[in-house]
């Protein structure tokens, strides 16, 4: 047979492909600044730098001319730099530097806004390349803000005919020293293994993983760019998923399914005290629910639904099938206010289909939380609401089956994996108002069964918004009163608690879509605005998230009594707060909050049987991309509509604000354009999980590695928690 020179080049790949892990700075040109640089974009390993890729291309193979170039277009244009000035903006003390640049046919300036390193990168008699969108102004066609990059320091650019990555950088590493560095990488590392299985990858048309290393970062072509990329989104996803799904597999180790009685006669009675008929939408939903719940399998089931649309009716049914099994369910919700109205909501139904229940929160006194302690141990209690007070090992069950979660994702893994341990092998149901796109919910909640209920039961009387800006908010004060003359009640809304807070982790969108960098309003020193100038003589009062569980809970007492006519709040009172006697609402910024949030957050009005109207207030002008993403409040009452659309607009992490509660973010994916490969990926992850649920396999091993290597988070949570 002869030798086989195929075995020392496997061998060379395989040590490339272990090289992935090795520290970035054993790399070329890796040191000082730019090491430093690198690591601030979070970049530590070779792998690292290579799966960070290009947010954009320059098709220098299409460039035109400046008087080709279409205004209110995005162009690509070489031309040469005539003049550089750096001057300040007398109204903002911004500082600003202008390219005047030209080529054989015009005359273009390029504007650049609090980039002063700009002045010092490019000179008088470089050749550059600039590339963003065009306006007119001053008889010169314009850009502002464009991507820029020296082509030459002298001469023409008849040799750079070719596709230009884009990488993010940062101070201390140019794009060009980023272009450098990731070839460098590729020529020490790229020609890796495949760790994808390889009936995946040609069912699903894929390139091999180190052709896209090289095409996503060095393309021949801007669509040969797009195939790479979508290569590396899938396996961004399929990892993801089965992430989720082996994480799954360690949370129900060793447990013994549930299952439970789905026609018993407390579920009967419960469905009898309703004061309503369920939906068909409603009907499907507890009909899934029970089925999951009476089979010999741990049920994890996420129940969506928009504002309104009787998740918690649903969720009382399942509550009243653990009553027939004699086990217990716990509910948890993510503030005190919730946990309390769900109490007050259901507590009756159950009361008349003769199921015990109780309520936990921090706000509970020592002795009645003592005596619900005592009675869940005992099994004398069926149902317990609460808020993260469940966690407490004080508190046992002694035969805890279900586990109900409101708003799943405001709670961390450790936190959702903490209540299920109180009962081995516990059902999961979780639920959330928070409108999301199919696609997010796949990619995020992978390891769980939907079921979605889109149309309200009862729509109320219905909300009216409208955009207006900080200097017309007298019609939205106006509006207040008239609707307290009236006998109705008014919600203040604030991005901030106070002055003291700086705003960090409360900024829901991205600068670029907002509509001012300007300080946003505060709760605290609001309140006392209205009280003294704007809205003097009514009863005005405060409810934040710092509130201690006791103090929260009496600001919405007095509100939901009438004691309080206007409510000063942050988006605490988003998720649930119900009082049909609230008709009016203002959000002050409202461009800092996405627009699920937005969604959410008016739903509090108009519950009842008189209409509500919201007033988002918004500095930014018309026609501003933060005024276009409002207007389409405007325009739709449908959540999942916002929800898309809001996806488009953000990040997904931003959709859902995981990025402060411990989630996971897709860096490679685009949920919006990638939808077929989240459904490539789902179905993926399950075949390979049911044939192989540990990844144990000789195939499977190196995707095992890969998964850990992305989203480990996962288990090291379980495995702290």
């Amino acid at each position: 047979m002869g030798e086989h020179p195929a075995i020392p080049s496997a061998a060379e790949r395989v040590q490339r492909t272990c090289a992935l892990s090795d520290s970035v700075s054993r790399l070329r040109y890796v040191k000082g600044a730019r090491a430093e640089a690198l690591e601030r974009l979070g970049i530590r390993r070779v792998r690292d730098l290579l799966l960070h890729v290009p947010h954009r291309y320059l098709d220098f193979t299409r460039v035109v001319k400046v008087a080709h170039a279409d205004v209110g277009s995005d162009a690509t244009v070489v031309v040469r730099v005539d003049r550089v000035e750096k001057r300040v903006a007398r109204t903002r003390r911004m500082q600003i530097v202008e390219l005047s640049t030209m080529d054989e046919t015009g005359v273009l300036l390029a504007t650049f806004f609090r980039q002063p390193w700009v002045a010092e990168q490019v000179h008088e008699g470089d050749v550059v390349a600039l590339s963003g969108k065009v306006t007119f102004g001053g008889g010169f066609r314009q850009m502002k803000a464009p991507f820029y990059e020296v082509v030459t320091a002298s001469g023409g650019a008849g040799d750079y005919a070719r596709v230009l990555p884009v990488h993010s950088v940062s101070e201390g590493l140019s794009a060009s020293w980023m272009r450098r560095i990731v070839a460098a990488a590729l020529a020490d590392a790229g020609d890796v293994c495949d760790w994808l299985p390889a009936d995946l990858a040609c069912r699903r048309g894929l390139m091999t993983l180190a052709r896209a290393l090289r095409e996503v970062h060095f393309p021949a072509t801007v669509a040969s760019a797009g195939r790479a990329r979508r290569r590396l989104a899938y396996d961004e996803l399929l990892c993801l998923q089965l992430a989720l799904l082996t994480r799954r597999q360690i949370e129900l180790s060793g447990a013994t399914p549930c299952a439970h009685v789905a026609d018993g006669p407390h579920v009967e009675a419960l469905l009898a005290a309703l004061p309503f008929t369920l939906t068909d939408e409603q009907d499907a939903a507890v009909r899934e629910i029970l089925a999951d719940m009476a089979a010999p399998r741990v049920m994890n089931r996420l129940l969506l639904g928009d504002v309104g649309t009787g998740k918690t009716a649903v969720a009382a049914v399942a509550l009243a099938a653990c009553a027939d099994t004699g086990t217990q369910a716990a509910v948890m919700a993510p503030t005190s206010v919730l946990a309390r109205q769900y109490a007050d909501k259901i507590g009756p139904v159950l009361d008349a289909a003769r199921v015990s229940w109780a309520l936990v929160t921090g706000a509970t006194p020592a002795l009645e939380r003592s005596e619900t302690e005592r009675a869940a141990a005992a099994g004398e209690l069926t149902v317990v609401f609460g808020t993260t007070a469940l966690l407490s090992e004080a508190l046992e069950f002694s035969a805890l089956s279900l586990v109900v979660i409101d708003e799943q994702h405001r709670f961390g893994v450790d936190q959702r994996a903490a209540l299920r341990r109180k009962g081995a092998g516990a059902d999961l149901l979780a639920m959330t108002a928070t409108p999301i796109p199919r696609t997010l919910a796949l990619s995020l909640y992978g390891d769980v069964e939907l079921s979605r209920i889109r149309r309200r039961p009862r729509a109320g009387a219905g909300v009216t918004t409208h955009v207006t800006s900080p200097t017309n908010l007298d019609l939205a004060w106006g509006a207040i009163r008239d609707a307290v003359a009236a006998g109705h009640q008014a919600y203040v809304v604030c991005p901030l608690v106070d002055d003291a807070d700086d705003g960090s982790a409360l900024d829901d969108v991205p600068e670029a879509l907002r509509g001012s960098d300007a300080r946003p309003r505060a709760a605290v020193p609001t309140l006392e605005q209205l009280r003294t100038q704007i809205l003097p003589g009514l009863a005005c009062d405060l409810l934040h998230g710092r509130m201690s569980p006791a103090e929260k809970d009496l600001a919405m007492e007095r509100f939901r009594t009438g004691a309080t006519q206007v409510l000063v709040t942050t988006t605490v009172v988003e998720v649930g707060v119900d009082v049909p006697n609230a008709t009016v609402m203002v959000v002050l910024d409202a461009d800092r909050f996405g627009l699920a949030t937005l969604h959410q957050l008016r739903g509090r009005v108009g519950r009842g049987d008189v209409a509500g109207t919201v007033y988002l207030s918004c500095a930014a002008k018309r026609g501003s991309r933060a005024r276009e993403r409002l207007a389409a409040l405007e325009a739709t009452s449908d959540g999942f509509e916002l929800a898309e659309l809001d996806l488009r607009l953000r990040h997904e992490g931003e959709v859902l604000g995981y990025r402060q509660s411990g989630g996971v973010s897709l860096e490679v994916c685009d949920l919006e354009a990638d939808r077929d490969l989240v459904e490539w990926a789902h179905a993926d992850a399950r075949e390979v999980a049911n044939a192989d649920p540990r990844l144990a396999s000789p195939a499977h091993r190196a995707l095992a590695i890969e998964v850990r290597d992305r989203f480990g988070a996962y288990f090291e949570e379980l495995e702290r928690a």
